[in-house]
């Protein structure tokens, strides 16, 4: 088949560049949640080995400009999730204390989420959702990032999209943050109540 060319604008002179719009035009709590799902059928995800260094990943994840990264092991299959919070909160002190390690020997399987603790969304009820639905369930489970899963074509089930809150908060155009943990027993009460 052959394609013809497209018009040519010659010689354009002084003109403006466009600029990144804060927030995603016509993005709001109201939104198709879908509008915030990272589709893994349109973009590759963040993958990491569990076998890689804990700041092998954290490198990766600065190279790409994520949070979160995959881990998938020799099979392609999920392993876990490792994300900045796993890198820069207390799981790495622990591990090379209790191993006596030093800490670039830390690996992604030492601080990752396995698999089989992971919780997602069903992309049925993504398709159906708003995205207040999606940012209410992450806030209430105080997380900053879920998966989205469905049932692929050979009947199994896969990882389809990632959802993360800052994401959202960027294509929003606002702030959004998960709750403080309750400390007190009086807050805890509170928040049961």
């Amino acid at each position: 088949m052959a394609y013809s060319a497209l018009p040519v604008l010659p010689k354009i002179g002084t003109i403006r560049v466009c600029r990144p719009e804060q927030g995603q035009p016509g993005v709001t709590l109201d939104s198709p949640a879908v509008l915030v799902m990272t589709d893994l059928k349109r973009v590759s995800a963040a993958v990491v080995s569990p076998r890689e260094t804990m700041d092998g990943a954290h490198a990766l994840m600065m190279r790409r400009g994520v949070r979160m990264l995959l881990a998938m092991d020799d099979y392609q299959s999920l392993a876990g999730i490792i994300t900045t919070n796993d890198i820069l909160g207390e799981k790495p002190v622990a591990v090379a204390q209790e191993r006596r390690i030093r800490h670039d020997e830390i690996l992604v399987s030492d601080v990752m989420t396995p698999a089989d603790r992971l919780e997602a969304f069903d992309m049925h009820a993504v398709q159906s959702a708003r995205v207040g639905q999606v940012v209410a369930s992450l806030q209430r489970a105080r997380r900053h990032h879920a998966l989205v899963v469905q049932v692929g074509p050979d009947g199994q089930r896969e990882v389809r999209g990632i959802i993360s809150l800052s994401q959202i908060a960027r294509q929003l155009g606002m702030p959004l943050q998960l709750p403080s943990e309750a400390k007190s027993f009086a807050e805890i009460e509170a928040a049961l109540l």
